[in-house]
């Protein structure tokens, strides 16, 4: 061999272990880069203020018998232990009935969940505490307890009354949602303006209300209600409004979510959009597929509703046996932030949020089980390139300045 070809096969083995090494470097940083990522962005989750704002387990509880400082793994997606792992500093308990609830009825089991709710406080009053304004929020969350607050899901709750709407704030509410999918007899629904069911929007007494609750200084919640009756509220309210659990009808066209130039009112307002978790209000698809894993096991469903079981027990049931199927059914993780970014895109981050209505719905986006898995919405904030301030306020910031803005200094 050549002096000239014992040159260049050093040469190749030097270039060819240079290669290696910068290979082996670079390998390491991106290991590191990861490692980094995920400590990052749970350090940035557990350290930031976490707000859900619509949560339906004390409906549940007192449905099945349970309580939420049980361990309902597998039952439920919250329960108070769960609410600690998912990173929760604030939970929004929501207080619902149906429409049936008449005649002295709703105001009634409206205060049985709220007495559920404190009797749970109760028994653990080292590890959750019942808020009513920002300051004690902000204690509990420094004594490293779950500050719980409460919203009631539905006027007809307060049956045509100011005082029982008097009774609930004094008992802790800070939101009402003017309707639930029932109108009441001074606002309209989505589901009934929908159907034409109902005379569109707030009459007098309706328009007394939301300036009462501008008065006492409770939040007034516009999910739900027809866009009738949200136009008639935005313009009548003197403070910005929240919409605990709803998402973009650009995305997903259903009548309970807000149109852009909805969103667009809610930002001039000042107010703050919290997004739904469920498939069907997230998803353009999910109905659709819906009906088809309904149609497919209709015998089935007939003969449990036959039993007796409500709508909820038996979707639970089929989807647990066809467990496939229902996963199928399931919207895909990356669609919450798209209603997210859209939102954002016509409003900016300072009026988006979280409003779960975990356990009240029967499907969840891919990924998010249940309450533990709060912190993967960090992780895909920071993955979608949001700031840390941007993501802190999405996570609760914003929640807890609209409350700031809204609540009197009268407030107990």
């Amino acid at each position: 061999m050549s002096v000239a070809f014992y040159q260049l096969l050093i040469t190749f083995s030097i270039s060819k272990t240079n290669t290696m090494r910068k290979a082996i470097s670079l390998a390491a940083v991106l290991i590191c880069s990861i490692q980094l990522f995920a400590q990052n962005w749970k350090d940035l989750h557990f350290s930031s203020l976490v707000v859900d704002t619509h949560n339906d387990i004390l409906t549940t509880v007192i449905e099945k018998g349970y309580s939420f400082d049980q361990n309902l793994k597998g039952k439920t997606h919250s329960d108070l232990n769960r609410f600690a792992k998912g990173g929760i500093d604030v939970q929004i308990f929501s207080i619902w009935c149906d429409g049936s609830y008449t005649n002295g009825k709703g105001f009634r089991r409206a205060n049985q969940q709220i007495d559920t709710l404190y009797a749970v406080q109760r028994r653990n009053p080292s590890r959750m505490t019942i808020v009513t304004n920002s300051k004690q929020l902000l204690q509990a969350v420094k004594e490293k307890k779950l500050a719980a607050m409460i919203g009631v899901e539905g006027g007809h709750m307060i049956e045509d009354r100011l005082d029982y709407l008097d009774s609930l704030f004094n008992r802790g509410a800070r939101y009402l949602t003017l309707t639930w999918n029932n109108s009441t007899s001074w606002a309209s629904s989505a589901a009934d303006e929908y159907k034409g069911k109902q005379p569109k929007g707030l009459n007098d007494f309706g328009k007394q209300v939301v300036k009462h609750m501008n008065e006492l200084g409770m939040l007034v919640d516009l999910s739900h209600v027809g866009e009738q009756t949200f136009w008639d509220a935005i313009n009548t309210t003197t403070q910005p409004i929240i919409v605990s659990h709803s998402c973009s009808h650009a995305l997903c066209p259903v009548s309970r979510n807000l149109t852009d130039e909805q969103i667009k009112a809610v930002g001039k307002n000042g107010g703050v959009i919290h997004l739904n978790f469920f498939s069907g209000f997230l998803d353009s698809t999910f109905f659709k597929k819906n009906r088809e894993f309904r149609r497919k096991h209709r015998a089935e469903a007939d003969s449990l509703f036959a039993t007796g079981k409500d709508t909820n027990t038996v979707t639970d049931m089929l989807a647990e046996k066809y467990a496939a199927d229902a996963q199928q059914l399931r919207a895909p993780f990356s669609l919450l932030f798209d209603h997210l970014d859209h939102i954002v895109k016509l409003i900016g981050t300072d009026h988006v949020g979280l409003g779960s209505d975990f356990d009240g719905i029967t499907s969840t986006p891919q990924r998010l089980n249940d309450v533990t898995d709060f912190p993967l919405i960090t992780q895909e904030l920071m993955r979608r390139g949001y700031t840390t301030q941007q993501i802190k306020n999405i996570l609760g910031g914003n929640f807890l300045r609209l409350l700031q803005a809204v609540e009197r200094p009268s407030n107990p």
